[in-house]
């Protein structure tokens, strides 16, 4: 499903009917010009707002890298992988590339599940200027008390820590997954209480979401439950907290 193009129009025509009215585009590939090709496609149709790219922190080129699409306004951050935090603080140059993300206004976006959380900690503490947003929450934890215990803790401190935001785009994550409201309600309840509305907003992780449900069952379960949350807070999860994350700005008029 997921070895065929699958090009920002095709998510514009499968969304736009729902309501959706622009989006942030984070890049997969592992290919520098790769972030050259999204912005492009970007520069010209308004309905991408923000472009998260994918470049390699702490190697030699990242910082040319960095200049060279910080240069262009849509480009919003880069997304990483969890186990990269591993060796903070002793891995300086990454260490050093975080900041320049932090002087530049831009984000990271950490991808890798619950092992993140320790490593998202520990940057939120040492680079504190800097936007971070953990990808796809809800997460599986371990069954096991003892094993969670850890990813629990590094949780609960990230929740202290007001620039890092939660991005609510796994909660539907098989095929089988039932798609009533009430069997995860706890769960958001539980990142809301963690994160406070102002730190939790939207995202599909589409088109690999749609191994486990429509896009249409994702957006309607999101919005049966921000249904009960009040107009002001619905609209800070599906568009201003992104908003103040990742610094975009409205391209429609």
């Amino acid at each position: 499903m997921l070895y065929r193009p699958t090009l920002p129009t095709e998510f514009q025509k499968l969304t736009q009917p729902l309501g959706v009215t622009g989006t942030v585009v984070v890049e997969a590939s592992p290919w520098v010009e790769d972030n050259q090709w999204l912005l492009d496609l970007a520069k010209d149709n308004p309905f991408l707002v923000g472009i998260v790219g994918n470049l390699k922190a702490g190697q030699p080129e990242f910082r040319e890298q960095l200049a060279r699409f910080a240069r262009n306004p849509l480009f919003r951050g880069i997304r990483i992988r969890g186990d990269e935090l591993r060796d903070l603080p002793a891995n300086r140059e990454y260490l050093s590339d975080m900041r320049r993300l932090a002087d530049a206004n831009l984000t990271v976006d950490v991808l890798g599940g619950a092992p993140i959380l320790p490593g998202v900690a520990k940057l939120a503490e040492l680079v504190p200027t800097l936007n971070i947003v953990m990808d796809h929450l809800p997460f599986d934890m371990p069954t096991d008390a003892d094993k969670a215990k850890p990813f629990d803790d590094a949780l609960q401190a990230i929740g202290k820590q007001p620039q890092v935001f939660a991005k609510i785009s796994h909660v539907l994550k098989r095929p089988s997954d039932p798609t009533d409201l009430d069997t995860y309600r706890p769960q958001l309840d539980s990142l809301w209480k963690i994160f406070g509305p102002d730190r939790v907003f939207y995202g599909s992780n589409w088109p690999v979401s749609n191994r486990a449900a429509t896009y249409e069952n994702i957006l309607t379960l999101m919005l049966q439950y921000t249904a009960t949350l009040g107009t002001e807070a619905a609209d800070k999860y599906f568009w201003k907290n992104s908003q103040t994350a990742y610094g975009w700005q409205p391209r429609n008029p």
